[in-house]
């Protein structure tokens, strides 16, 4: 029978978040999160936990506290700076016709 103990000792581990890659997919995607003591246990746990079925082909684990990212309620002050730069937009060069398939 598990005691208290070992469930405050578990709550202590680090979140990892897990991300896997299909075998049809080129992209990792975001499959949910779990609890371990080192990276080793939640790469382990991740496979066991979300590849039961053998559909991933690639799996990361990032601790939680590791990722940095941005509100979505800030989305229009972050990301209106690349709005006002044209030059980052393909269609403010001109392409000389003698440049085949660009």
């Amino acid at each position: 029978m598990e005691t208290g103990s070992g469930e405050r000792k578990r709550r202590s581990w680090p979140l990892y978040e897990v991300f896997v890659r299909g075998k049809r997919g080129l992209n990792h995607v975001h499959v949910g999160s779990l609890h371990a003591p080192d990276s080793e246990m939640a790469l382990r746990n991740a496979r066991d936990l979300y590849t039961r079925r053998n559909e991933g082909v690639s799996i990361w684990v990032v601790r939680a506290e590791d990722i940095a990212a941005s509100s979505p309620d800030e989305k229009d002050p972050f990301f209106a700076p690349a709005g006002d730069k044209i030059y980052r937009h393909p269609t403010f060069y001109a392409i000389p016709e003698e440049v085949p398939h660009l």
